[in-house]
């Protein structure tokens, strides 16, 4: 139906006190004058999740031709919305009436479906519960929930003067990035940051955080287009955060882990900046591993088990980290990062009495430690390790940060006169195979428990162990991602797991998230995936089918 404000509000009038299935007739564009209202899909019951409308108003913004410009503007009127929302926001009537909902952003600015500009006009998507009392319709709470909450929310969406501060930001933060490689770097960390945040679960500074200075001898200047920063340059190659507990070396890691994304302003990490190929990753117990080629450092187990290519539905600490490293820098990872406090111990090193008592031929795992130089230098990868009590990667770093009350001390001079010297695996690395997947990449109904946890039909697929996901909307991403990834392996037969993974990021790149969408209606609730994320989801999928090449 398309109509005009008089329509839907003689609408709403004839069906009040009817049963709540009448609202059904809400269904399409209402022109409100100022704004219009599309309502995509009606919920069929007052106590079910929220209805699903879009509001669409004229907005008059400049350079938005500029990708980074758009990202940041669309942000800030996201995070703009949701301080309006809380604003008008009222209960009308029982069950979930009158309940207005919208995709709420952490600190980092990305692209995401809530909001978009187009066209000179901006969109935005969210959910409202229709009131009702028990099951009968409340016409004139429903009206006063569009003429009133949702008028009042588009008038607050209106270009501020903080507007050109975010974007300045975002455009200053991706000129940093694009940056790093011609400078020998893969991350950077602004003087001044603000690292820790304020506690294990929240996402803000910590208000009384020692700020970040960096040493002298890791100093650099990245120049962008706003002017050049100052900082701490983290270059190519192994480099080795040591320190006392609680001095602060995760929170780095933690802040790199996150530095291929953009960050709010006063967020404290606007500074921090890595490639947009860093993976984390950790050891995870019972995970599963698909026909992944971790022979360089497993290999001969007990049984004449072959490791190439190695498949489980229960994977030990060491297998689920070696699967792990294989995994990302087969997925397109140049920067891994890794805390011991989360690795298998005995994939990352043996030390001199263990080799004493337990022989070499009866021991199947070749040490990372052992093997971080040849996948430095063959495979072109650096590797940022937190390590409290291994020392043994002293001998291999080319670079050792202490961190020490929070403040950054280069002491790699000081780990290279140690003398540590580490003995390289006389087997060389061995090239990883290629996997050619079938299906089994989306067996179900999805739905998302939270950004750990997502069921696909009796599937669960286990994401716990990517860090980097960052919320439930993500977890979702993610998941729309397979099934549009299943949709191409019954197009077109088995295919290469990068060329498909590669063929979806093209496919959004084209058209846009909205391709992820579950229903003929563009879902408020997408976010912009990276390669690394979705090919991770798919290894981790107890469902998937090889093929074989």
């Amino acid at each position: 139906m398309v109509g005009d404000a008089e329509a839907l509000r003689g609408l709403l009038k004839g069906i009040d006190g009817a049963s709540y299935g009448a609202y059904k007739r809400l269904a399409g564009t209402w022109e409100m004058g100022g704004f219009s209202l599309g309502v995509d899909r009606v919920q069929g019951d007052p106590f079910a999740a929220p209805s699903a409308v879009r509001v669409r108003r004229p907005i008059a913004l400049s350079g938005l031709e500029d990708p980074d410009t758009l990202c940041a503007s669309e942000d800030w009127l996201l995070r703009r919305a949701n301080l309006a929302l809380e604003a008008v926001q009222s209960r009308r009537g029982s069950g979930r009436s009158g309940e207005l909902s919208l995709y709420a952003p952490g600190p980092e600015i990305l692209e995401r479906s809530a909001l978009r500009l187009v066209d000179g006009h901006l969109e935005l998507r969210l959910r409202i519960g229709l009131p009702a009392r028990g099951r009968r319709i409340l016409g004139q709470q429903a009206w006063g929930l569009v003429d009133q909450d949702l008028r009042a929310l588009c008038a607050a969406l209106e270009p501020g003067p903080g507007l050109l501060v975010h974007v300045e930001s975002v455009r200053r933060q991706r000129a940093l990035r694009r940056a790093l490689e011609p400078a020998g770097l893969v991350a950077f960390v602004a003087d001044g940051s603000v690292l820790p945040r304020e506690s294990g679960v929240g996402s803000g500074p910590l208000l009384d955080a020692v700020p970040w200075q960096g040493p002298d001898t890791l100093s650099c200047v990245l120049e962008t287009p706003l002017g050049h920063v100052r900082g701490t340059g983290i270059p190519k190659g192994i480099t080795v955060i040591v320190g006392g507990g609680f001095h602060g070396k995760s929170t780095v890691l933690q802040a790199l882990a996150r530095g291929h994304l953009d960050h709010v302003p006063g967020d404290g990490r606007e500074g921090v900046v890595a490639l947009p190929q860093t993976v984390k990753i950790r050891a995870e117990d019972g995970r599963c591993v698909h026909g992944v080629d971790i022979s360089s450092l497993l290999r001969g187990l007990p049984g004449g088990r072959s490791t190439r290519p190695f498949s489980t539905q229960d994977a030990s600490g060491s297998t689920s980290q070696a699967a792990s490293l294989v995994e990302s820098v087969q997925a397109g990872a140049r920067v891994l990062l890794m805390d011991e406090d989360t690795c298998a111990t005995n994939l990352m090193v043996r030390d001199a009495r263990m080799r004493a008592l337990v022989p070499e031929s009866r021991e199947p795992i070749t040490p990372l430690v052992e093997r971080v130089v040849q996948m430095r230098d063959a495979w072109e990868l650096s590797m940022v390790f937190v390590i409290g009590g291994i020392g043994d990667y002293l001998g291999v770093a080319d670079t050792v940060l202490s961190m020490e009350d929070y403040r950054p001390v280069d002491r790699s001079l000081q780990a290279q006169a140690l003398g540590i010297v580490v003995s390289e695996s006389p087997e060389g690395l061995v090239e990883p195979l290629a996997r050619v997947l079938a299906g089994g990449l989306a067996p179900g109904r999805i739905k998302v428990r939270d950004e750990r946890r997502v069921q696909l039909g009796d599937t669960v697929l286990e994401l716990g162990g990517l860090e980097q996901i960052r919320d439930g909307a993500h977890a979702f991403s993610i998941a729309r991602a397979l099934v549009l990834c299943e949709q191409l392996l019954v197009e077109r037969g088995p295919m290469d797991s990068l060329a498909l993974v590669g063929e979806l990021m093209a496919i959004l790149s084209a058209r846009g998230l909205e391709v992820l969408s579950p229903q003929d209606y563009p879902a408020g609730d997408l976010v912009q995936l990276r390669p690394h994320e979705v090919m991770a989801a798919i290894d981790r999928l107890r469902t998937l089918k090889l093929s074989e090449l």
